[in-house]
């Protein structure tokens, strides 16, 4: 098992995508909290039967929610075993207290812990007095760092990114999750006791959960949302506009992108924040008025 790790926005969703095209006959599993927050390529997905996708090549992905050991005993039932899993961490949580639990389920075996940084964004986040501690505990966490978004900056940001994540653990460059999935094994770093529960959600962040959205003017909900005011450091829809067509949108540190998905339960809006910080009245209200009579 894998666990992939990595905070809010760095690239995991795109680095799972990847790593399931490639399988190639390989049985994987997927572990992810949600489906809503980790949507699989449609394009992979052969069929749902409630908290479990089946997958192109024999592949497996399963929604575990707050019960991780639950779904790992659920998991170690199915027949034919996958070959290996990958499991999505939150955004905020810490990878090596996952590993942790599922060392407590007999079947299976820790062989790699990979955090993605965003190239872009990660040496700014560590110096933030409100994000640096869980940013940093990720990295110190990791067997292997993924610098993702590389592409985005220039030759010299690039060094010195490069340069700073070499201070946690070995590095590779990777842009669009484009890895092959040989390089993640193996990849456990020394064994230390976990600083807390996987299977609670960070204090210091919460969600704010929107559904049932109609069409929206997309690019007026995408202007409000990069306010700062709001203290939206992630998030993730699936939306309509007023022409019946659905997109996807990520929202990280300021920049929104929108791009087609044949999704068709749109109207859901998710954004993460500091508990203390994130404006809920303000976010829920602004969708509101985004939304198309």
């Amino acid at each position: 098992m894998t666990v992939i790790g990595g905070y809010l926005g760095a690239g995991k969703t795109t680095l799972v995508n990847q790593l399931l095209r490639q399988a190639a006959g390989r049985r994987l599993a997927v572990l992810v909290n949600d489906f809503g927050e980790l949507p699989i390529d449609e394009d992979l997905i052969e069929n749902r039967d409630g908290d479990t996708l089946a997958l192109a090549g024999g592949c497996v992905c399963c929604s575990f929610g707050s019960d991780l050991v639950e779904a790992l005993r659920r998991l170690a039932e199915r027949r034919p075993w996958p070959a290996r899993l990958l499991l999505e961490a939150s955004g905020v949580a810490l990878p090596r207290a996952i590993a942790a639990t599922v060392s407590l389920i007999a079947d299976y075996a820790n062989d790699g812990i990979v955090v993605l940084a965003d190239a872009r964004t990660v040496l700014q986040q560590a110096a933030d007095p409100y994000l640096g501690d869980t940013i940093k505990r990720q990295l110190r966490e990791a067997g292997l760092i993924l610098a993702t978004k590389t592409d985005l900056i220039d030759a010299a940001a690039r060094a010195r990114v490069h340069a700073w994540l070499e201070d946690y653990a070995p590095v590779l460059e990777c842009e669009r999750g484009r890895v092959a999935l040989e390089l993640l094994a193996g990849s456990m770093p020394p064994p230390r006791e976990p600083s807390w529960s996987a299977g609670k959600p960070h204090p210091a962040y919460t969600a704010v959960s929107i559904a049932d959205l109609g069409a929206c003017d997309l690019a007026l909900l995408a202007s409000a949302l990069r306010d700062p005011a709001l203290g939206i450091l992630r998030a993730k829809g699936i939306l309509e506009d007023g022409a019946g067509v659905v997109s996807a949108l990520h929202l990280v540190a300021g920049e929104v992108e929108w791009t087609p998905t044949p999704a068709t339960d749109a109207g859901r809006l998710v954004c993460i924040g500091l508990r203390d910080r994130i404006d809920e009245a303000r976010i829920r209200a602004l969708a509101a008025s985004c939304t198309r009579a």
